[in-house]
């Protein structure tokens, strides 16, 4: 299982529940908490740092699957991989921050496929050849 803790302050009010999200190179470091609703990734807004409504989308996806949209302030700090492997890492990091709050939402989003690590990743370049799976022109004389 993942890493996943819950976060407390002094103050009962501001409780945060952490989870670590991962897809292809991408690793997201989640914190959510009781609120209004804003997703910041890296000190930026979601629509600012992703650029794609697909992929704020992605994100939003499993606060949609318990029917909670806007309940739940999102604090994310992420690396690594492009743009759609760090919306991937998000939501499954958002997902399982959900999970630490409350595991009666577990059920909806293991079924929604959410709390799933999504194996697949680049293949290797493997040598005698150019790319991973693509050879050089063949030549037959």
């Amino acid at each position: 299982m993942a890493t996943t803790r819950r976060v407390s302050d002094s103050s009962a009010a501001s409780k945060r529940w952490y989870a670590t999200g991962r897809r292809k190179e991408a690793t997201a470091r989640v914190y959510i908490s009781q609120g209004t609703g804003t997703i910041t990734v890296n000190n930026r807004e979601l629509a600012e740092y992703l650029r794609r409504p697909t992929l704020e989308m992605v994100v939003n996806e499993p606060f949609g699957v318990i029917e909670q949209m806007g309940q739940f302030d999102v604090k994310i700090s992420v690396a690594g991989g492009g743009l759609a492997g760090q919306a991937g890492a998000i939501r499954h990091g958002i997902s399982r921050a959900l999970t630490v709050f409350s595991p009666e939402l577990r059920p909806a989003l293991k079924a929604a496929g959410l709390l799933t690590r999504d194996p697949r990743a680049k293949e290797r370049k493997k040598y005698g050849r150019s790319a991973a799976r693509a050879r050089f022109q063949f030549s037959k004389r």
